[in-house]
C-alpha cells in the first residue's frame, strides 16, 4: 500500500483502473478513451494577440459504441480518497450528457448514478466488480427511454467516418444523439439551437446519415434559403451521399433520389396550382431538415410553413443559431423546446469560437444630431427639409457624403494599424449604401486598389461581379477580396473563417439579425492566424450585447388567441426578402423597373428617394474599446475600474498582493492565474498607453500606488549595485536580463529559453552561462533575487 501512495495519477490509471476495466469486459480499442480533451481551452485576447487557456480533460470516457458515451471516470492519486474526484466527474458528466460517473484512487470505484438504477445515487464498488459494458448499457437505455429493439437499432446506428480521423466535438455528439433519440422515441418536431460557427451542417449530416442508414428515414429533404448555403452543403459534409443526393434547381423534380437539397424559393411559385413541391406526394419525404429555421418556419404564414404543412407527416428538424421568439413568431411554438442548445457564450468558453473586442466610434452628427443650416440645398439644388436628423436617418433617408468618408477613413486607419489584408465585412443600410461605401473605401485605399481592383468589393444581391467573388472572399487561401461591403446577403450562411473585422454601419434592432452578423466573425482558423475578431460599431448596435436575449436560452412564447392583438412590426426588423435563387430582392429597383416597363412613367431618379448632401462637418467625437471579461460579457465600465474590482476579488489588501507576488517562485504562473480571472495586462496597457508591467498595473489601479515603468525599475536595480557579489561575467548576464525585462517584461526572464536568444546568446551557450553562477540551482536563485530587487517596495 505504501508503494501505491507514491504513484502518480497516471500510474494509478495504468496499473489499477485500466486492468479493472479490461477485466469487466471493456474493449480497450473501441470502448475506452483515456485523457479525453473535450474542449480546446478558451482563447484570451491580450492586446492584439491571443493565448489559449487549458482545455477540459476527462481521465476516462467509456463508450458502448463510438460516439455513444455512457460513463466517465475521474482518477486521482492514492494520496486522496476513492471519492475525491466525484464532483469534478459530475461537472464533466453534466457537460457531456453522461449519466454515470465514477471516481477512483486505485483502491476501488465510487459511483454516482443519475438514473438511480440501484435505488441509491452513490455507492462504493470494489476494484474487481466494475460493471460490464452490457450492465451500463442497460442503465443507459432506461435513462434514455430506449425500451424496444426498434429504438435500440436506430440509436446504435454508427456515425459516418470518412477515414480522415475527424470525429464530432462533444456538443455535436450530444446534438446528434439527442435528436436521433428523440426521433426514435416518436418525436415529430425537433429543434436544435447551435451558435453560428459550431458546425450545424456537419451535425445535420450525421443525424441524417444515421437515420438514413438505419432505414428509419429513407427519403430526406434538406431545406435552406440561400444558394450559398446549398452549395456549401453539397460540396462539404453532404458530399458523402454521392449519387444518392441531388439538388433541386429551376423547379425540376426527379423522384429517383433519396437525399434532396433545395431552396424553399425553388419549390414554391406562390401559386397552389404550380408550386413545384406539389409534384411530390405529401408522404414522399420521411424527414425534412430546415436550415436557418428562424427565417421562415417559425411564422405561420411563411412559404416554408406551406411546404412543411404539405409534408406534415414527415419528421421536421429545425436548425438555427437564433431561435425567433416574438409575440407573432415562435420557433419553439412550432418545433417544441430545443432538444439541445449550444450557445455562443459556451462556444467561446470552450475555445471553439473566437472571442471579440468592440471598438465603438461616436461621430458628432450621430451623437448630437444634424440640422441643416438655413437654405441648405442637396446636390440637386433642392432645399433640404429643416428638421433634426439623427443616426436612424443617415443613409436611409439622408445621405451625408462626408459621413461615409469618415467611416471609410476610420476603417482604413484601423487596418493600417494592424494588417491591411485582414478580411473585413462592412454591413450597410441597403444596397445603395453598400455601393457608396465601396467607393469611399476604394478612395481611402487607392494604393492597394491600384495593385488589385478587387481589394474592396461590393457583395450584394444585385451585383453579379461581387457575388462571383464571394467564394474567394471566404476562402482562406485567397487574398482578394479583402474588404466586402454588403447589406443583407452576407448576414447568414457565409463561412468566413478568416474574417477579423466586422463593421456595423447599419441600424440593426433585430436580435436575430445581430446574432447572425456577429456569427460571421466567430469562426477560428489558427492556421491563418484568426483567433479573435474586432467589431467596429458606428451605430451603437453593440448595445444589444447587454440584452438578456443576446445569449439567453430560447423562451417558449404562448400561442395567441384570436382576441390577441399583434404588435406593429418595425420595418428595421423586417426579414430580408429573397428571390428563387436565394438572392436579396431590391424592392425599390424591381418595382421602378416594372413601372417603367409598363409605360406608366418615363424616368425615375436613381437615388432611391434619398436626399444627398455634402459640405457637412463630420468628426469623430469619441472612441471606446471594450473586451470580454472572464465570464464572457463585455466590460461596460472603465477598464481601470473593472481591473480594480477583479483584483479586490483576489486580494483584499496591498500587503496580501505583495506577499503573494514576492512568495511566487514563478511570476508567470501567478500572471496566468490573474489572466484566467480576467486581469489581462496587455488590454490595460493598450487602454492607458503606459509602459508598466502587470505588477505596477495592479498596484496603481487597485491600490492607488504611483506606477513605475519597467525601465525605471531596471534602473533602480542598477543603482543599488547589488551585482558586485557576482563575478564580472555573471554581472553581465544579470545586466542583459535587466535589459530584457525593461524591453519585454518579467515573463521573459524567468524561462531558461531566454538564454538562447539575443542579447543573452552573445555571452555563450545556456550551459556556459549557467556555469558562471555555479549550477542551475544557483542561477535560478539569482533570478529570484533579481526579481526581489525589481519589485522592492521602498
Amino acid at each position: 500500500m505504501a508503494s501505491k501512495k507514491g504513484l502518480s495519477e497516471r500510474d494509478i490509471c495504468t496499473k489499477y483502473i485500466l486492468p479493472a476495466l479490461e477485466k469487466a469486459g471493456w474493449d480497450i480499442q473501441t470502448q475506452i478513451r483515456e485523457e479525453v480533451y473535450f474542449t480546446d481551452g478558451r482563447i484570451y485576447v491580450k492586446g492584439n494577440k491571443t493565448k489559449r487557456g487549458d482545455g477540459k480533460k476527462a481521465d476516462f470516457i467509456l463508450y458502448y459504441k463510438p460516439n455513444i458515451p455512457i460513463a466517465i471516470i475521474e482518477a486521482k492519486s492514492n494520496k486522496f480518497s476513492v471519492s475525491h474526484g466525484i464532483q469534478q466527474g459530475i461537472e464533466y458528466s453534466n457537460i457531456l450528457d453522461i449519466p454515470i460517473v465514477y471516481s477512483s484512487n486505485g483502491d476501488g470505484f465510487y459511483e454516482h448514478d443519475k438514473t438511480l438504477s440501484t435505488g441509491q445515487i452513490e455507492r462504493n464498488i470494489s476494484l474487481d466488480n466494475f460493471p460490464s459494458p452490457d450492465e451500463l448499457w442497460q442503465i443507459y437505455k432506461k435513462y434514455k427511454n430506449i425500451d424496444t429493439s426498434t429504438k435500440e437499432k436506430v440509436i446504435t446506428e454508427d456515425y459516418y467516418f470518412d477515414g480522415s480521423g475527424r470525429s464530432p466535438r462533444y456538443y455535436q455528439q450530444i446534438a446528434v444523439n439527442r435528436t436521433v433519440e428523440a426521433i426514435a422515441n416518436g418525436q415529430k418536431r425537433v429543434l436544435l439551437v447551435m451558435a453560428t460557427g459550431t458546425g450545424k451542417t456537419y451535425t445535420a449530416f450525421q443525424i441524417i446519415y444515421r437515420l438514413w442508414k438505419s432505414g428509419t428515414k429513407k427519403r430526406i429533404l434538406f431545406l435552406a434559403d440561400r444558394n450559398a448555403l446549398i452549395d456549401q452543403t453539397k460540396r462539404g459534409d453532404f458530399r458523402h451521399f454521392k449519387e444518392k443526393m441531388t439538388v433541386i434547381r429551376k423547379k425540376s423534380i426527379d423522384k429517383s433520389y433519396e437525399i434532396y437539397l433545395a431552396l424553399y424559393q425553388g419549390l414554391t411559385n406562390y401559386d397552389e396550382d404550380s408550386d413545384a413541391y406539389r409534384q411530390f406526394s405529401p408522404n414522399f419525404f420521411d424527414l425534412i431538415v430546415i436550415d436557418e429555421a428562424h427565417r421562415g418556419s417559425a411564422s405561420e404564414d411563411s412559404a416554408w410553413r406551406e411546404i412543411l404543412d404539405y409534408f406534415g407527416n414527415a419528421t421536421h428538424i429545425g436548425l438555427t443559431a437564433t431561435p425567433k421568439e416574438t409575440k407573432e413568431v415562435s420557433s419553439s411554438e412550432y418545433f417544441g423546446d430545443p432538444v439541445y442548445t449550444y450557445s455562443l457564450k459556451q462556444g467561446i468558453e470552450d475555445g471553439f469560437l473566437a472571442p471579440y473586442k468592440v471598438l465603438r466610434v461616436g461621430l458628432n452628427i450621430d451623437l448630437e444630431g444634424w440640422r441643416p443650416e438655413k437654405n441648405k440645398v442637396d446636390i440637386d439644388g433642392q432645399e433640404v427639409e429643416d428638421r433634426q436628423y439623427n443616426r436612424k436617418d443617415y443613409d436611409k433617408n439622408l445621405v451625408i457624403y462626408e459621413r461615409s468618408e469618415v467611416v471609410a477613413k476610420k476603417i482604413t486607419e484601423y487596418l493600417k494599424k494592424y494588417n491591411r489584408f485582414d478580411k473585413t465585412i462592412v454591413f450597410c443600410i441597403d444596397i445603395e449604401h453598400a455601393s457608396r461605401m465601396r467607393t469611399a473605401l476604394a478612395n481611402e485605399n487607392s494604393d492597394l486598389m491600384a495593385q488589385n481592383s478587387k481589394y474592396v468589393m461590393q457583395i450584394t444581391g444585385d451585383n453579379e461581379e461581387g457575388k462571383r467573388e464571394l467564394d474567394n472572399f471566404i476562402n482562406p487561401e485567397e487574398t482578394y477580396p479583402v474588404i466586402a461591403t454588403t447589406s443583407k446577403l452576407m448576414t447568414t450562411g457565409i463561412d468566413a473563417q478568416t474574417c477579423k473585422l466586422i463593421v456595423l454601419d447599419s441600424n440593426i434592432n433585430s436580435m436575430t439579425e445581430f446574432k447572425q452578423i456577429i456569427g460571421r466573425g466567430i469562426r477560428i482558423n489558427e492556421e491563418y492566424g484568426k483567433t479573435f475578431f474586432t467589431i467596429m460599431d458606428f451605430r451603437d448596435v453593440t448595445r444589444l450585447f447587454v440584452d438578456a436575449d443576446f445569449d439567453g436560452e430560447p423562451v417558449r412564447i404562448k400561442e395567441l388567441s384570436e382576441d390577441d392583438m399583434f404588435e406593429e412590426s418595425s420595418k428595421e426588423e423586417d426579414e430580408v426578402i429573397l428571390d428563387e435563387n436565394g438572392e436579396e430582392v431590391n424592392f425599390f429597383e424591381d418595382t421602378i423597373a416594372n413601372v417603367i416597363d409598363a409605360g406608366m412613367i418615363e424616368d425615375v431618379p436613381i437615388k432611391y428617394g434619398k436626399v444627398f448632401v455634402n459640405g457637412v462637418d463630420v468628426t469623430v467625437l469619441n472612441e471606446r474599446v471594450q473586451i470580454l471579461d472572464s465570464n464572457g460579457k463585455l466590460i461596460t465600465g472603465s477598464l481601470k475600474e473593472y481591473t480594480k474590482a477583479q483584483v479586490h476579488k483576489e486580494f483584499s489588501s496591498l500587503d496580501e498582493f505583495l506577499n503573494r507576488w514576492n512568495s511566487s517562485d514563478k511570476k508567470q504562473a501567478l500572471i496566468k492565474e490573474l489572466e484566467d480571472n480576467g486581469i489581462v495586462y496587455e488590454n490595460f496597457k493598450e487602454a492607458i498607453g503606459k509602459d508598466m508591467d502587470i505588477f505596477d498595473m495592479i498596484c496603481h489601479c487597485a491600490f492607488d500606488m504611483p506606477p513605475l515603468s519597467r525601465k525605471e525599475r531596471a534602473n533602480n536595480v542598477k543603482k543599488r549595485n547589488y551585482f558586485t557579489k557576482y563575478s564580472t561575467e555573471a554581472q553581465k548576464v544579470l545586466e542583459k536580463l535587466l535589459e530584457k525585462y525593461a524591453d519585454e517584461g518579467i515573463e521573459n526572464i524567468e524561462s531558461l529559453n531566454v538564454l538562447q536568444v539575443q542579447p543573452l546568446n552573445e555571452l555563450g551557450s545556456p550551459l556556459e552561462i549557467i556555469k558562471l553562477f555555479g549550477d542551475k540551482k544557483a542561477y535560478l536563485n539569482a533570478i529570484i533575487e533579481l526579481e526581489q530587487e525589481l519589485y522592492r517596495v521602498a
